[in-house]
């Protein structure tokens, strides 16, 4: 047998592991369902991607399998973007894993070394859904969240510039922004569309009033109360109202 041959065989050995694997119960449905409800994307250079753990996860897979299909096709995989192999630690023992974080396209080709059972298909439409999500909530940064941020802090700058509490002012107001739309600090760029939508809203407001004040003082006075008024608001009829 030629190498060739052996390496095809290899890769055909993978594609029927994770396709005898998928066939598995390892969930019941009530699992299966909780399981898929909602697919964890990480952003890499502004990219959406899923971690093969993930994907894993929701088939019902070892992840050595997909790791080990995702190498045996790398090729394949290549030609559809950067395949980006990462090291991080097995979950509970702390020992070096590789595993690889893969872009929208490259995880659709995964799923089709996978039979089409309905766990696979439900996964499918969870992936469209959460890398849809991704790409709006792109769109919003880009059109909406960043002009609205640059404006807010271009006031701020003309208020209290020459001040050498400038700076607190903008990590202040940035505060008075999360705590109206209900989120903690470095959590911005994790944020599902309607939550970056309240975000941009808040913003907005923020600048608006910065826009009356005398000086950074009442800059920060009036802001807070425009956002304590948005937060009662979004406290009373939730941001679905």
């Amino acid at each position: 047998m030629t190498h060739s041959t052996k390496a095809n065989a290899l890769r055909e050995q993978g594609v029927e592991a994770v396709r005898q694997n998928s066939k598995q119960p390892h969930f019941s449905p009530k699992t299966s369902m909780a399981h898929t409800a909602s697919v964890g994307l990480q952003h890499v250079s502004g990219e959406a991607r899923i971690d093969s753990r993930v994907l894993a996860g929701h088939l019902g897979n070892k992840h050595q399998t997909v790791r080990e299909l995702l190498t045996d096709y790398a090729d394949d995989f290549r030609q559809l973007g950067i395949l980006r192999f990462q090291t991080g630690e097995i979950r509970g023992r702390g020992q070096p894993e590789r595993y690889a974080l893969l872009n929208e396209d490259q995880a659709y080709l995964l799923l089709t070394y996978s039979r089409n059972t309905a766990k696979v298909r439900q996964l499918k439409v969870r992936l469209v859904q959460a890398f849809r999500q991704a790409r709006q909530a792109q769109d919003l940064t880009q059109t909406e969240y960043l002009p609205t941020y640059h404006a807010l802090h271009e006031e701020i700058s003309a208020l209290a510039a020459g001040s050498t509490n400038e700076r607190f002012v903008h990590v202040n107001v940035n505060k008075l922004v999360n705590k109206a739309v209900g989120i903690e600090a470095g959590q911005r760029d994790r944020l599902d569309l309607p939550r970056r939508s309240l975000v941009v809203a808040a913003q907005f407001l923020a600048s608006m009033a910065m826009r009356g004040a005398t000086d950074r003082k009442d800059g920060y006075s009036k802001v807070k109360i425009a956002l304590e008024r948005l937060g009662v608001t979004l406290l009373e009829g939730g941001p679905h109202a």
